[in-house]
C-alpha cells in the first residue's frame, strides 16, 4: 500500500499499516482529532495562527513556515527577496574563493542538507572550473570546538599562501554568519575568533554577510553590527522557527552560494503543500504520515523513529529531521498545562552502513521503533559491478548488478526481515535526488510535525526545554568572565 503523487514521490506504508500493525480501528479512533488537526492547518495557512502558541518571551507569535513555498509580494519569500538572493549568487560566483557558513541548529542542519545534495563530499577538492565558479564551503559555529576552529583558520591561512604563490592576489573569504539575535554563543564565539584571526592575515580579504532578524525598530545585536559595519543582510524571519527555516533566507543564502536551484526547491515544497491540503487522509502525505506514526507510538509503544536513508548524501537529512522531531514534539506539558512528557525519540541511521551495526537492535531489540527508510529511485550516476575476479565465485555472482540495484535489494531485504519479525517500517521514495524532490520531502516532514502536534495537543512550534539550559549557562559564563578579569 502506498500513496504516490503525480511527481513520483511515494510514501509506502505497507509495513506500517494493516493486520498486526497500525489498524483501521486505530485510525478510526482518531477520526475527530484528525479532522480538527486538518482544520488547524487551514487556519495556520490562512492566518498564521496556532492555538496557544507563544514565543519564548511568552508573547503571541504567528507560525508562517507554510507561507515560505509561495513567492509572492508581501510574503517572507518575495520576488524582491529572490532578486536579493540572486545578487549574492552573482557576487560569489567567480569572485569569492571560500564561504564559511556559521550557524547552529536549523541554521547549520538545513544548510548542510542543501550542501550535501548540491555539492557532495568532494566539492572542496574540485577546481573552481569544476565547481562552476562557485566557492569552496566550510561549516563552523555549530559547536564550540577550539581544535577544529584552529584547524579551519590554519587551513585558510595556508590556502592564502598557496594562492599568493601560484595565482597572485589574496584569498577572498566570505563569512556567512546566521543568528537571529547575534547572541548565539556557539555561532558568535566561532565567528568572532575567525573574524579576528583572518583579519590579521595580510593574504586574506574577508567580508561578512549577516543573516539575522530584519526588525529595524528593535535592532538585535547582529543587526546593529551589520548596519555599523556595512555588511549585506538577509533575514531570519519572525514566525519561522530554526528547524523550519531551510525554506527561508536562512537556508537559501547558502543555496545561493553554491548554485542550488532555489526556485525548484520551493516549487517542490509548494506542490507538496497543495497535496497536503487534501482532507482525505489517504491522499494527504503529511496527515497520513503523522497519523500512522502517532498511532504506532501511542497505541503500539513504537515511540522511537529511526530515519534511515539509503545514500550517503542523505545522512544530513536525518540529522535535520532529528531537530525537527525532537524540538517540535518533545514536550513536558500539553497546551492545557497537563504534564504529558510526550515525544518520539529520533535516531539517525544510514543504509547500508548501519545494517552492519544498528540493524541487529532494530531486528531483535525492543519492540519500540519505527524504521523510516528513504530511497532514491533513479540515481544521477550508476555503475555496473564488473566481474574483475571471476575466480572468486561469491564476487562473480554479484557481477553485472548495478550499484543502485544492489542498494535497493539491501534496503528491501532489510524491510522484509523487519516486517517478518513484527518490526514497523515505511519508505519514502524520491524519483531523483534533486532540489525539487528535496523540497517535497522536507516540506512534507515539516507539515507532518505540525499535524502530529495537533494530535498530541502540544505546541510543535516552541522549544522551552532549550531555553532551560540557557538560563543556567549565561550567568555561569558571566561569572567566569568576572573571574578571568580579576
Amino acid at each position: 500500500m502506498s500513496l504516490k503523487l503525480k511527481s513520483g514521490f511515494e510514501f509506502d506504508y505497507d509495513n506500517l499499516y494493516g493486520e498486526g500493525k497500525v489498524t483501521d480501528a486505530d485510525l478510526k479512533s482518531y477520526e475527530a482529532d484528525l479532522k480538527r488537526a486538518h482544520e488547524a492547518m487551514k487556519v495556520m495557512r490562512e492566518k498564521g495562527f496556532i492555538r496557544a502558541h507563544l514565543s519564548k518571551d511568552g508573547e503571541p507569535e504567528k507560525v508562517l513556515f507554510s507561507q515560505l513555498p509561495y513567492v509572492e509580494e508581501g510574503h517572507l519569500n518575495s520576488p524582491s527577496s529572490m532578486k536579493h538572493l540572486q545578487e549574492l549568487t552573482d557576487h560569489v560566483k567567480d569572485n569569492v574563493d571560500v564561504v564559511v557558513s556559521l550557524g547552529i541548529g536549523g541554521s547549520y542542519l538545513g544548510d548542510k542538507v542543501i550542501f550535501d545534495v548540491q555539492c557532495g563530499e568532494f566539492w572542496n577538492s574540485m577546481t573552481k572550473e569544476e565547481r562552476g565558479g562557485f566557492p569552496k564551503v566550510y561549516f563552523s559555529g555549530n559547536n564550540i570546538d577550539p581544535q577544529r576552529t584552529y584547524d579551519l583558520i590554519h587551513y585558510l591561512e595556508k590556502a592564502a599562501e598557496v594562492k599568493k604563490c601560484h595565482e597572485g592576489g589574496k584569498l577572498k573569504v566570505l563569512l556567512l554568519v546566521i543568528s537571529k539575535s547575534g547572541g548565539t554563543l556557539d555561532t558568535m564565539s566561532n565567528f568572532m575568533v575567525i573574524y579576528d584571526e583572518l583579519g590579521k592575515c595580510a593574504d586574506i580579504d574577508q567580508e561578512v554577510v549577516a543573516v539575522t532578524d530584519p526588525n529595524m525598530e528593535n535592532q538585535t545585536l547582529l543587526k546593529k553590527l551589520a548596519i555599523e559595519k556595512g555588511w549585506p543582510q538577509y533575514a531570519v524571519p519572525d514566525g519561522v522557527g530554526g528547524r523550519f527555516s531551510i525554506f527561508s533566507e536562512v537556508g537559501l543564502t547558502l543555496a545561493a552560494c553554491v548554485g542550488f536551484d532555489i526556485q525548484a526547491f520551493l516549487n517542490g515544497a509548494k506542490d507538496m503543500d497543495q497535496a497536503c491540503q487534501n482532507e482525505d487522509i489517504w491522499q494527504n502525505p503529511a496527515m497520513l504520515n503523522a497519523a500512522l506514526k502517532f498511532a504506532a507510538s501511542e497505541k503500539h509503544g513504537r515511540d522511537i523513529e529511526v530515519m534511515m536513508p539509503y545514500g550517503d548524501y542523505m545522512e544530513s537529512i536525518s540529522m535535520w529531521y532529528i531537530q525537527l522531531l525532537a524540538e517540535s514534539l518533545g514536550k513536558q506539558y500539553n497546551r492545557e498545562g497537563k504534564e504529558v512528557c510526550y515525544g518520539r525519540t529520533p535516531i539517525v541511521a544510514v543504509g547500508t552502513r548501519d545494517m552492519h551495526s544498528m540493524t541487529q537492535q532494530h531486528q531483535e531489540g525492543r519492540l519500540n521503533k519505527v524504521i523510516q527508510f528513504l530511497k532514491v529511485k533513479n540515481w544521477k550516476h550508476d555503475y555496473k559491478i564488473p566481474n574483475v575476479f571471476p575466480e572468486a565465485k561469491k564476487l562473480a555472482d554479484i557481477a553485472g548488478v548495478t550499484m543502485s540495484d544492489a542498494l535497493e535489494t539491501a534496503r528491501q531485504s532489510n524491510a522484509d526481515a523487519l516486517t517478518g519479525n513484527h518490526r514497523y517500517n515505511a519508505t519514502f521514495t524520491l524519483p531523483e535526488l534533486n532540489a525539487y524532490h528535496l523540497g517535497e520531502l522536507l516540506y512534507m516532514l515539516a507539515m507532518s510535525i505540525a499535524y502530529e502536534g495537533e494530535l498530541a495537543d502540544v505546541d510543535a512550534f516552541n522549544q522551552p526545554g532549550v531555553e532551560a539550559y540557557k538560563k543556567i549557562m549565561w550567568p555561569r559564563l558571566n561569572e567566569l568572565k568576572k573571574e578571568m578579569d580579576r
